[in-house]
């Protein structure tokens, strides 16, 4: 028997697992979770087998770091990353955290179905040209900011200007022009917009 914790924020996917995964008697669903700190907290009670998990779960953790907290328990459950989003970085740091596999939401029934059993045995479950973008993604520099430059990021991408960002962070404005030229060379962007593109596309918000 495969048991198996189902994790998204949404109650109607969830129920759409639950209703395909009762047609396999070999695999049971053990519970269901609508965020990264449920799931936690349900697989140190009752661990799982397989954690199939969105990769965005709302506020708190997203699927990344809840692979990594599940993957960290004493007994870890092989994690599948069952989401809409295919960016390279996502998924890169999704096989980093340690899960087992990556699938997109548009996949057959049978290779859900079929991903559970491989994973459950310890195999990798990517699909051929996912392989190929996690390999060159895992072989890309890492882009590394610092703690200051990821709050300006993040006010960055709220649409602040200079001066609010200098008042929230309680710097200087040309403390936060420094900022924002080393953030723009990290990400190679020559535009504010360009910088929270980049950033996006590296998982970096």
């Amino acid at each position: 028997m495969i048991n198996v914790l189902l994790v998204d924020d949404h109650p109607i996917v969830r129920t759409g697992l639950r209703a395909l995964l009762a047609n396999y008697p070999e695999i049971s669903v053990l519970g269901e979770a609508a965020s990264g700190e449920e799931a936690v907290a349900i697989t140190r009670r009752e661990p799982a087998d397989v954690v199939l998990c969105d990769l965005r779960l709302g506020d708190g953790m997203n699927g990344v770091a809840t692979t990594a907290a599940l993957r960290a328990l004493p007994n870890p459950p092989q994690v599948l990353i069952l989401t809409t989003f295919d960016k390279d970085a996502e998924i890169v740091q999704c096989i980093e955290a340690g899960a087992a596999g990556y699938l997109l939401k548009d996949v057959s029934s049978q290779t859900i179905i079929d991903s559970i059993r491989q994973a459950a045995a310890g195999q990798l479950v990517l699909a051929p040209e996912m392989t190929q973008r996690v390999l060159a993604g895992m072989r890309k520099p890492k882009v590394e900011l610092t703690h200051r430059e990821s709050e300006v990021l993040e006010q960055l991408a709220t649409g602040a200007s200079n001066k609010q960002i200098a008042k929230s962070l309680f710097v200087s404005e040309a403390t936060v022009k420094t900022h924002l030229v080393h953030i723009f060379d990290k990400l190679q962007a020559s535009s504010r917009t360009g910088a929270i593109h980049a950033a996006k596309d590296l998982g970096l918000l």
